[in-house]
């Protein structure tokens, strides 16, 4: 197992967290890809909870390491608190066993202010952005003017980049009535931060592909979802990253060939965070129960999500694109209690079934989604430590699901909890050693 690649293949949300959490024990590298600190990935074990935005989940296993990879935006005092967070949470060796790459992007204080600034601006055609910033540092990085983490190593040129890219910032928040600041004071409050993240720096491509060539197992872990892919997502609806499988190869400076296997992860019904059409949303009591029952409600933001029946024309997509035909199925326990359960099948587009997400789809206005129906268990499944354990029709909700995706559910999660999981034939990646 030279290189794992975990993705979600909705729009975020899935469950990725657990999922990694588990192959963690078997690797001795977890290297995040993209995003920044607007993910929010959430780990449950005996009990306590963590939630992790930038550093790698595997963090929490002491046996290995964490690469937070080029392709991420890294906001320096988000880092430096969250890694705090984990040394209180009694997580061992934090400093020791993390590394940033030194070509990161940072995220600076003017691409908070502008992100929040445009968001505002956008009224009822507001994004969705968590306004950490992220798309911004991004926008810097493509327009040739961004601040990488190995600048913080030389004063003189950290200070004259920030002054030579100022003056844009400036204006534009004078143009829109917004107040500015002192460049200086955005060197003083940046720099005073480096004492702490230039330990963790080092040539991440260097690293990554030679403890790949050593023989050493690597975990490529994503953050949000294909549907949320800069490229092949909702446009204009979208992060501003790479979460599909292409964008491990840019964000951690590898080989394709490096890859051994994709692995989808899935939740049993389907969300979605901020704005952007949303096929098979449900704004009833059954939306609502989904909600409640799922605690969906976001890691970073604590926004509610949005939610709806399984969507198979959506996922159908991202299976395309990830070549993924191994999925880890989240979240079954909270389909405990429904006596019916709709699956998207297809989307009807003007009198024409459609199979496949379209591209470019921006509004739901004239699509219809056609599901079919299963009956319910209506009962817990979080005791079930087999496929045989569950009740009949959560068995046959599966197969169902593997019949109209033409993927098999490797994994399938009954609870929260790291115990809370059903290993099926051909999910042996995940078991414990």
């Amino acid at each position: 197992m030279p290189l794992v690649v975990i993705v979600g293949t909705q729009w975020g949300d899935e469950g990725k967290g657990k999922v990694i959490d588990f192959l963690a024990h078997n690797v001795d590298w977890v290297a995040r890809y993209q995003g920044g600190n607007n993910a929010g990935h959430t780990v449950i074990v005996e009990g306590r909870k963590v939630v992790l935005h930038l550093i790698p989940s595997g963090i929490l296993h002491p046996h290995n390491r964490s690469l937070i990879g080029n392709g991420v935006v890294v906001d320096p005092q988000a880092l430096i608190d969250e890694i705090k967070m984990l040394e209180e949470a009694g997580v061992a060796d934090v400093r020791d066993r993390l590394s940033v790459s030194e070509t990161a992007h940072l995220i600076m204080p003017y691409h908070k202010k502008l992100d929040h600034m445009m968001e505002a601006r956008r009224g009822e055609n507001q994004i969705g952005t968590t306004g950490r910033g992220i798309g911004c540092a991004y926008a810097d990085k493509v327009a040739r003017h961004g601040i990488r983490m190995l600048d913080l190593r030389d004063k003189d040129r950290f200070v004259r980049k920030v002054k030579s890219f100022s003056p844009y910032y400036q204006n534009l928040f004078s143009h829109y009535g917004e107040d500015t600041w002192s460049e200086d004071a955005v060197v003083e409050e940046v720099w005073a931060l480096r004492g702490e993240i230039l330990p963790l720096l080092v040539d991440g491509v260097t690293l990554l592909n030679d403890e790949l060539k050593a023989g050493k197992k690597v975990l490529a872990e994503g953050a949000q979802g294909i549907l949320l892919d800069v490229d092949f997502g909702t446009y204009p609806f979208v992060t501003s990253s790479n979460p599909s499988p292409g964008g491990v190869c840019t964000g951690l400076g590898i080989s394709p060939r490096e890859i051994e296997k994709v692995v989808g992860v899935v939740k049993a019904y389907t969300t979605r965070v901020g704005a952007g059409p949303f096929v098979v949303e449900l704004e009833d009591e059954v939306g609502e129960k989904l909600r409640k029952d799922g605690n969906e409600f976001g890691a970073t933001t604590g926004r509610a999500r949005r939610c709806g029946w399984f969507d198979c024309v959506a996922l159908r997509r991202s299976l395309q694109i990830g070549a993924i035909t191994n999925l880890a199925l989240m979240k079954l326990d909270v389909l405990d209690d429904f006596d019916e359960i709709k699956v998207c099948t297809h989307y009807l587009i003007d009198g024409k079934k459609v199979d496949i997400l379209p591209m470019g789809l921006e509004s739901v206005k004239g699509i219809e989604p056609i599901y079919q129906s299963f009956p319910g268990w209506n009962g817990s499944v979080r005791e079930a430590r087999t496929f045989e354990d569950l009740p009949t029709a959560a068995q046959e909700y599966i197969r169902a699901l593997e019949d109209l995706m033409g993927a098999h559910m490797d994994f399938v999660s009954v609870g929260p909890e790291r115990s809370e999981t059903i290993f099926r034939d051909g999910g042996a990646l995940f078991k414990p050693a």
